[in-house]
């Protein structure tokens, strides 16, 4: 037999999609306050959530004939017709919230618009109301939930532990407070404030209020505009990294999300910055045409599909890149070496260089160490390392490929790239859709200008070192000269032709009929690398010429690996080659301790400053680092 359900197991029912938890309330409350206009929210919970949970604010509030239409289902301001949900711009829009909320809880609202000469206060259990009367309160809207999953008590055995709940609340009110910098949020847990942001507006004074832990000398600011979607906020520099993207926090138009395609956009952006397993700390605030959004494909609105992903991707990185082309971004030499709040020690200054002198090295340095002279690096250490070195490479005939410059003393390096970065805005999008970018100020970024490097000498005949604006610069003339060579390869390989190799025996393969079938899916890209395939009967191929990068076996491992991870979404081919390429660029890089001359530095310097990422060497290490006037006198206890 088919029934209509009573009203009260239906609500339950839809309850169960909208509230998973305690989380799920704050939420939904504070996501109201914030469409409401609210410039100041005070977020309150005990026992994470699972008996009491207030959200006050001083947005709008609801007139009193609307108070308890409110909290029936689909009963919302935010749209009126179909059309709305092509473009929408506030957080909430289905009018579910409420009337969940108030199915499974103990749920109280005080609420006042700024008109009325009184509020009202309106009590609901389980979806039923209890009292709706007249009362005095402030203008706004309060909202206390009490006794969540009372009248479901299945649901309570899902719930996670007090802390547990509290910690998903936290980081969720921390994320929202960054998105509204204008808007006063307080947090308090169990009657301790845990933190309360000012709204003053500035991004950065937010971040540090919330998340303590973050240094915000190591943090860049971005501002990026580029293909219809405005960027900004603060990202990491290369010298502060994390084992997972637990500090990564994205919003779209306001709204904390999650994104993989966004976290592509950083991983691409960071590319070759860090090691591999090492992520950086973003916050990343985007503002997208809501034409060009879906935020209605999960029920709690935490995933929003993008309908240009392309595009969106491409921004992130550039705006990622951009910054870290900046003064800000190259790492601080103060920052890496703190322990804590402890001075910097000779012996941390050793361990820091010796790690820039390239892996060939990292076996020696335990038996290079002197604990009584933590500068002092034994000789032996080096001729063992150089000994151990695969090819020893002429430094004069590497240099070759260097242009030579006057010397040092005699003139500026000038070829430094000059353009500043981010000049485009953002387009003038269609006004109806509601949709506001952020705006975004004159571009203040510009590439570190290398020009104004005074060159002084070079240290343990290894590291360059230079001053300019009232900074000291520490430059790896082996990192540096790896990134130049890799850069030269990839510019060469990205070219067109390939170098082949042709092979006295031609590797044979012999693929399932499906693979056959679709050949185009897996021949060109191995013909694009510099592989040479000719069919040799059915379903078998000949392969007679291979990359010139690659030695037999390494080409033949290669094509079967390759053609096992086919339909796989890692770009293998493309991992291979760049692996490949940095570590011939390695080995023809110079390397520490030899000796160049004042042209050669002049002119490592200059080509230097005419990569596209200057900053680091392909495997991520930095090609130099910085120490300000400053942090130096504090060392000497001058200031």
């Amino acid at each position: 037999m088919i029934r209509v359900l009573e009203k009260n197991i239906a609500d339950k029912i839809a309850a169960g999609e909208v509230v998973e938890r305690p989380i799920s309330i704050v939420k939904e409350l504070v996501e109201n306050a914030l469409d409401a206009g609210a410039t100041s929210i005070i977020c309150e919970i005990k026992n994470g959530g699972k008996t009491y949970i207030r959200i006050t604010d001083n947005g709008c509030g609801i007139p009193e004939d609307e108070v308890e239409t409110a909290f029936l289902r689909h009963a919302t301001s935010k749209i009126s017709t179909a059309s709305d949900l092509e473009a929408i711009g506030t957080l909430g829009f289905r009018g579910e919230a409420l009337a969940s909320v108030a199915a499974v809880t103990r749920t109280e609202i005080v609420t006042k618009t700024a008109e009325a000469k009184t509020g009202r206060r309106l009590v609901i259990h389980g979806g039923e109301v209890i009292e709706n009367a007249s009362t005095g309160c402030p203008d706004g809207t309060t909202i206390v939930v009490r006794d969540l999953f009372y009248n479901t008590p299945a649901r309570l055995k899902f719930m996670k532990t007090d802390a547990a709940e509290s910690g998903l609340i936290i980081d969720f009110i921390s994320q929202i407070a960054l998105a509204y910098k204008d808007v006063r949020f307080r947090l308090i847990n169990n009657g301790n404030v845990l933190f309360a942001t000012s709204g003053d507006g500035d991004r950065l004074n937010t971040i540090m209020r919330v998340y303590k832990d973050v240094d915000s000398k190591n943090m860049v600011s971005l501002r990026h505009s580029s293909n219809g979607i405005s960027i900004e906020g603060y990202i990491s520099s290369p010298a502060v990294s994390r084992t997972t993207r637990g500090g990564q926090i994205f919003f779209v138009n306001g709204r904390v999300i999650n994104s993989k395609v966004i976290e592509k956009g950083v991983t691409l952006g960071y590319k070759e910055r860090l090691f591999e397993g090492r992520y950086p700390i973003t916050y990343l605030f985007l503002q997208v045409d809501p034409k060009d959004l879906d935020v209605n494909i999960h029920p709690n609105k935490k995933e929003i599909r993008f309908d240009k992903e392309a595009m969106v991707i491409d921004s992130v990185a550039s705006a990622i890149t951009e910054a870290l082309a900046t003064e800000d971004a190259v790492v601080d030499a103060g920052n890496i070496f703190k322990d804590g709040e402890k001075a910097l020690t000779g012996h941390m200054v050793y361990e820091r260089l010796f790690e820039g002198m390239g892996h060939e090295y990292a076996p020696l340095q335990r038996e290079a160490k002197d604990k009584s002279n933590p500068f002092k690096i034994s000789d032996r250490a080096f001729e063992k390392g150089k000994d151990s070195i695969e090819e020893n490479i002429n430094i004069k005939e590497l240099l070759s490929t260097i242009s030579n410059e006057p010397n040092l003393e005699d003139a500026p390096l000038t070829d430094a790239p000059k353009e500043p970065a981010g000049k485009s805005h953002m387009e003038n999008l269609d006004k109806k859709s509601g949709f506001v970018p952020i705006t975004l100020q004159e571009p203040g970024f510009k590439p570190f200008d290398f020009s104004d490097l005074k060159i002084l000498g070079i240290l343990f005949d290894t590291y360059i070192m230079a001053t300019a604006d009232e900074k000291f610069y520490l430059i790896d003339q082996h990192a540096a000269h790896e990134r130049i060579f890799y850069e030269k390869l990839v510019g060469e390989y990205s070219s067109g032709h390939k170098e082949k190799q042709y092979i006295m025996v031609p590797i044979m393969i012999s693929l399932p009929y499906a693979l056959s079938e679709d050949r185009e899916g897996w021949l060109n890209a191995l013909e694009e690398m510099g592989f040479t395939i000719e069919d040799f009967g059915e379903s078998t191929y000949r392969i007679p010429e291979i990359p010139m990068f690659m030695e037999l076996g390494e080409a033949e491992d290669f094509v079967k690996g390759f053609i096992e991870n086919i339909g796989n979404s890692t770009d293998f081919s493309n991992t291979t080659v760049i692996n490949k390429l940095i570590m011939m660029s390695c080995k023809a890089a110079i390397k520490a301790k030899d000796i160049l001359k004042d042209e050669e530095v002049t002119a490592l310097i200059s080509d230097l400053a005419k990569c596209r990422n200057p900053f680091s060497c392909p495997h991520g290490r930095p090609t130099f680092i910085k120490l300000s006037r400053y942090e130096i006198e504090k060392m000497f206890k001058r200031v």
